[in-house]
């Protein structure tokens, strides 16, 4: 696990050169190849997760199947508890079996909230538990702002974060785990018959989107992870706080647009292919995301 060093310690709007934006999110942060803040905004404020807590669950479950402490084909027994969990949902029955694969695809993608507890019930035994290694994982990332209650992002009290703490998160995820980025760029999700599709244009412009997760509660808003590659180079940011979707995809279109800029690229270039997903062993799901985009 390598950990990124970003350091913001300003609430007040900071870039370099990018005065000018206007942003409607209540927290934002953009950061280049290096770690280093192209733009902030607020981004030590306190604010609630809602999905964007998914990300840890990812990073646990990549570290145990690569691990081998699990494997992406083995299955998973769906607990009365998990097929209860609030939307939204894969619509998880009690007592089937799902492939943990299928069960993180529906993390990434459709923002399952039964299927990210179910995960964290069969790589911990208990979603309390697995919220206690979500905790210790996050204080060894020194995400010392961020404090997990579940492993799904619904609405709890003790459960915060900030801007710059989701950044890392990200960046950690996909640095140590390239293999998460064909899932949380996949854009549609097959199970059981029914396609969940996520329509977002930030796949497609201004491009070069590879990884990307989106949160909502009443609370928190709409919230993004993102992170992105242009011309080889890695940006990471979210965007926390904003009042609708459009907003949030608005948003997070003129900072990657000021970011491509800021560092020399043409918005026009072509982005570089997603890697594709390492081989699997055994059957590969039925549910699973064919390869091409990570």
């Amino acid at each position: 696990m390598t950990l990124l060093a970003v350091a913001v310690a300003s609430a007040a709007p900071t870039a370099r050169g990018g005065q000018g934006l206007s942003l409607s999110a209540d927290s934002v942060i953009l950061l280049d190849a290096d770690g280093k803040v192209l733009f902030a905004k607020n981004p030590s404020e306190d604010h609630a997760p809602a999905s964007l807590t998914k990300l840890m669950t990812l990073y646990l479950a990549y570290e145990d199947l690569e691990a081998g402490r699990a494997e992406w084909d083995e299955g998973v027994t769906v607990s009365r508890r998990a097929a209860d969990t609030p939307r939204y949902r894969m619509g998880l029955r009690t007592g089937e079996t799902v492939a943990l694969g299928t069960l993180l695809e529906g993390v990434a993608i459709a923002s399952a909230n039964d299927a990210a507890a179910a995960v964290a019930e069969h790589l911990a035994g208990n979603e309390e538990a697995f919220v206690h290694r979500m905790n210790n994982k996050a204080q060894l990332m020194g995400l010392a702002a961020t404090r997990f209650a579940n492993p799904h992002g619904l609405p709890d009290p003790l459960q915060r974060t900030n801007a710059q703490d989701m950044a890392n998160l990200i960046g950690l995820l996909v640095t140590d785990f390239p293999a998460s980025r064909t899932i949380l760029g996949g854009k549609t999700f097959v199970f059981r018959g029914r396609v969940y599709a996520r329509r977002i244009p930030l796949f497609d412009d201004p491009g070069g989107v590879q990884a990307l997760k989106t949160g909502f509660t009443n609370e928190a808003g709409y919230n993004l992870a993102i992170a992105a590659w242009r011309a080889g180079q890695r940006f990471l940011l979210i965007v926390l706080g904003s009042q609708t979707r459009s907003l949030s995809f608005r948003d997070a279109r003129k900072l990657l647009q000021y970011g491509f800029i800021a560092n020399g690229l043409d918005i026009g270039d072509d982005p570089p292919r997603r890697p594709a997903p390492p081989p699997r062993r055994g059957r590969r799901s039925s549910a699973a995301i064919r390869s091409g985009g990570g």
